[in-house]
């Protein structure tokens, strides 16, 4: 488990960030074990209920308060269903509507998790805030550096990009150097009831639902042309926001044969409203280069121009690549090899080895 905090432990009060799931679950034993004054806090971000009439966080809630009775720590639940609405569901619409493709999940941990969230644990005296992220914090000359996990598979700094000095500085990340199925053996053996609960996916308000139902309800359907990258119409899309570049399934198009292969998203052409699509070559879909706006440095930049690691999506495997320091915190990113589907909208989040440097938000790709 990580260590970096120096002190006694005894009576440092930790308030963890619990979901329901087994990962929040083993963080908050662990700090129990180690002698933490441990609170549960659930966080209640979407107000709304399923097909059934049933609020899909009932039960996730059930078993915070579940676990937290085996741990013997007190929890509660805080409502910030109206900062999530404001701060990250506006801005993940917007963004749809402009054709890119957002990634809601990195806003809330910085504006949710740990904003909000944060707040409360010191107001009520907290010494650190905990969570059940696969991520690590390193403290070095006054610089407090976001570390990746020893699960590579699990890894979530990716999700923690946009996280600041102020509010990497209190937080504990238990699950730094343990492995996923370790966690579950953890949670196992101390009779934890959640310990082979599925992982949650999906975006984070939407959880198991059909994306593209939930969104009918806040995006107007618009259907138009599905074309190729000569003009010619091949099908009919019911929104062009619904879909991702590189995206092969779920076009509609599987019967229509023009040339060879599966058909796969090419562009979205918000302004005409077209979703143009190729087939068999992907070669269109590559990239050596991307302009990333709005950086967030989580350390001091380094030079105006080095080699690091980079992703531009979660769980991909770390690439090579170049990068070049903009005013106005833009940056190029320039990759050793070519890389597939980079959308527009996302972060790229650039690494030196175990620490991450930050990330920003991809606006245009190009070679």
């Amino acid at each position: 488990m990580q260590n970096i905090h120096n002190g006694d432990k005894v009576n440092k009060k930790v308030v963890v960030g619990m979901s329901g799931g087994v990962d929040s679950s083993v963080s908050a034993l662990l700090l129990k074990q180690q002698g933490y004054d441990v609170i549960g806090l659930f966080m209640k971000n979407w107000d709304e209920t399923d097909s059934q009439g049933k609020c899909s966080q009932e039960q996730d809630y059930d078993d915070v308060r579940k676990v937290c009775d085996k741990i013997g720590i007190p929890y509660y639940t805080l409502n910030y269903a109206k900062e999530y609405y404001e701060k990250v569901f506006k801005i993940f619409l917007s963004e749809l509507q402009k054709g890119r493709t957002p990634n809601p999940d990195v806003l809330c941990n910085k504006e949710i998790k740990f904003g909000p969230f944060l707040d409360f644990a010191k107001k009520i005296g907290a010494d650190f805030v905990a969570t059940g992220h696969y991520a690590g914090t390193k403290i070095l000359n006054n610089w407090t550096y976001l570390l990746r996990s020893k699960d590579e598979n699990k890894d979530q700094t990716y999700f923690l990009n946009q996280l600041n000095q102020s509010q990497l500085k209190d937080i504990i990340f238990p699950l730094k150097d343990i492995l996923k199925t370790d966690v579950r053996k953890i949670a196992e053996k101390n009779n934890l009831m959640n310990f082979n609960k599925k992982d949650s996916t999906g975006i984070c308000f939407i959880g198991e639902r059909n994306f593209r139902n939930f969104l009918k309800d806040y995006l107007p359907i618009h259907k138009g042309d599905i074309i190729d990258v000569n003009g010619n119409k091949v099908g009919t899309h019911s929104g062009s926001f619904y879909y991702t570049i590189g995206q092969r399934r779920g076009l509609g198009i599987g019967g229509v044969k023009i040339g060879e292969g599966r058909w796969f998203v090419l562009q979205k052409d918000v302004k005409n409203n077209l979703l143009i699509v190729s087939q068999k070559d992907e070669s269109l879909l590559y990239h050596s280069s991307l302009l990333a706006s709005d950086f967030n440095w989580i350390i001091p930049q380094v030079k105006e121009k080095f080699e690091c690691l980079a992703r531009f999506r979660h769980r991909q495997i770390l690439q090579r690549a170049i990068v070049t320091v903009l005013p106005n915190l833009s940056v190029i990113v320039d990759f050793k090899e070519k890389q597939r589907a980079i959308a527009e909208g996302q972060y790229v989040v650039l690494y030196d080895n175990e620490k991450c440097f930050g990330g920003g938000v991809i606006d245009r790709v190009f070679n």
